[in-house]
């Protein structure tokens, strides 16, 4: 039997691999896709990962999983389909019928962004389409750029790029935002950021030499824009998970900085937990948190069974 479980292989997974491992616990990673990275791979650039200036997402993921590799860290592939708690362990179901059990889960799966599903948002994905503009703004400095959403995320974002874009277009489907409306406020006080409602995006326009070029609105109007900030909201996956764990109306599983769940040896980890901000920084410091909480669950677990074995 497993001590820890970890679920997920993206920057949550690989810290919580590495702080389990190096305890001398029994750990096993369980990544859906071989080799994989987690959203990570989905980011051209990274520049905000402390030590590393300048780095693309998949470089990053391969430093991540090769320094969990020379620990010793082991991964097994296999697509996650259920689980269950008995009195002493939980059972992880996967799809090929083979079961896991473990004293202990780290669940860091993470979240996905919601997509446009509009033509070239695939193609120009990671060269001027992006879903995470604290991520990826800085590379678009005195340029113009468009974010497509009206919730707070996408208001956020709006002010956010104000500071660091020549011109900034916020796009919104309805005439009224979901955003905070202090927000809205400040962002009716920046000469740069220009307001389009309603208004759907139709197609991204660009291609591999030069990125994106312009977006593409209904109503027959095309702005010139060098990127495009796509924030429409995020899919925490955590279906598996209903009636099972506690989660929020978002479906985000609800546990705070030690990753401590509604479940007893049930860890949060990452993007898949509510949090404020969803980073890679804060997704490998949330791994670390949670494989600390399941090292000490797991130890009292031990020292419990071995006083009513005496």
């Amino acid at each position: 039997m497993l001590d820890i479980a970890i679920i997920g292989s993206g920057p949550a997974g690989m810290s919580a691999a590495i702080y389990g491992t190096r305890t001398g616990l029994n750990t096993l990673v369980i990544e859906q896709i071989y080799h994989g990275t987690g959203q990570l791979s989905e980011s051209s650039h990274i520049a905000n990962y402390l030590g590393i200036p300048e780095i693309s997402g998949y470089e990053l993921g391969e430093k991540f999983r090769t320094h969990a590799a020379q620990l010793g860290v082991k991964f097994q592939e296999g697509k996650v389909i259920g689980m269950e708690q008995t009195k002493e362990h939980w059972i992880i179901h996967l799809k090929n019928d083979t079961q896991i059990e473990s004293k202990a889960i780290v669940f860091a799966t993470g979240a996905s962004h919601r997509h446009l599903n509009i033509p070239g948002e695939e193609e120009l994905t990671g060269k001027g389409v992006s879903y995470c503009a604290t991520c990826d703004g800085a590379f678009y400095k005195d340029k113009d750029v468009a974010v497509i959403g009206g919730g707070n995320t996408a208001l956020g974002d709006a002010l956010y790029l104000s500071n660091l874009c020549h011109k900034v277009y916020l796009i919104h489907r309805r005439d009224s935002f979901r955003g905070n409306p202090e927000s809205l406020t400040k962002i009716h006080q920046k000469s740069n950021i220009e307001i389009i409602t309603p208004a759907q995006p139709t197609e991204i326009i660009g291609d591999d030499a030069s990125g994106v070029t312009a977006i593409k609105l209904s109503a027959d109007r095309t702005l010139a824009v060098s990127s495009v900030f796509v924030a429409v909201g995020m899919q925490p996956s955590t279906t598996m998970l209903e009636g099972i764990i506690s989660l929020d109306k978002a479906g985000y599983i609800i546990a705070d900085e030690s990753g401590t769940t509604s479940a007893a040896g049930f860890f949060a980890a990452g993007d898949v937990r509510t949090k404020q901000n969803r980073q890679i920084v804060t997704a490998v410091a949330d791994g670390a948190n949670a494989a600390i909480s399941a090292e000490k669950y797991v130890a009292q677990k031990n020292k419990n069974l071995d006083c009513s074995q005496k």
